[in-house]
């Protein structure tokens, strides 16, 4: 059964990232009546924000598009940094929006960088715990109730940040969305485009969370079923 439910948020996952490159696709083709390039974009809106020390730089991939707080860089990729569409405005100032939720001390983007040290360790324990059962599990040192609570504790890390994610990724589309509105940059024929695109960038979060989540719960069952 848990196989079962694997595979199907697989499928989900799979689906939904389908849809998103669909959606970039087809909303890369409208172009903005102001002819801004995502990078010009992102730079407006930092600006607004009075963000002038926040750099914005092209990283290479497809849809590879990050704000990383450590460097205060928002990094885009080539299709969004040069392009002139709906979705390139839409993504950037989706990561420019996490650049606001920083400078601001949004608690939730606080809370997720201060787990990323954790959720790193946590999963390199699942790693090892993985790779220890192929030699078997007395490796470790451990029983089988002694396993299980490790993978209780790793995954339930991992889930928490999966969920966590979500009011941040949800958060910065908000403010990307009513900036692009406020500033003129997109317009009623298109603003509902950028909504779309990001409405389904954010699923994909949310497919990740619930599996996260599911796993953590197959691995309690587990657990309790060998206290009954």
């Amino acid at each position: 059964m848990f196989i079962l439910i694997l595979l199907v948020f697989m499928g989900l996952g799979f689906a939904v990232q389908a849809r998103l490159k669909n959606r970039f696709k087809k909303y890369s083709q409208e172009l903005l009546h102001g002819g801004m390039t995502g990078a010009e974009v992102a730079r407006a809106m930092l600006d607004h924000y009075g963000l002038s020390s926040v750099s914005i730089t092209a990283v290479p991939g497809k849809l590879t598009d990050h704000y990383n707080p450590a460097t205060k860089t928002v990094n885009l990729s080539p299709e969004v940094y040069e392009g002139r569409s709906v979705a390139s405005a839409a993504i950037a100032a989706h990561e420019c929006g996490h650049a606001v939720q920083h400078a601001s001390a949004y608690a939730w983007l606080t809370m997720r960088t201060k787990m990323v040290p954790v959720v790193n360790a946590s999963g390199q324990i699942m790693n090892i715990v993985f790779f220890a059962s192929l030699f078997g599990m007395s490796l470790l040192g451990l029983g089988y109730d002694g396993i299980l609570l490790l993978l209780i504790g790793a995954q339930a890390i991992i889930a928490g940040f999966a969920v966590v994610t979500l009011p941040v990724e949800y958060d910065a589309s908000r403010r990307a969305l009513v900036w692009l509105k406020g500033a003129g940059i997109t317009n009623p024929h298109n603003h509902g485009m950028a909504e779309d695109a990001l409405k389904w960038a954010a699923r994909t979060y949310l497919v990740a969370a619930a599996a996260a989540v599911t796993q953590l719960l197959y691995y309690v069952m587990l657990y309790m079923g060998r206290r009954d």
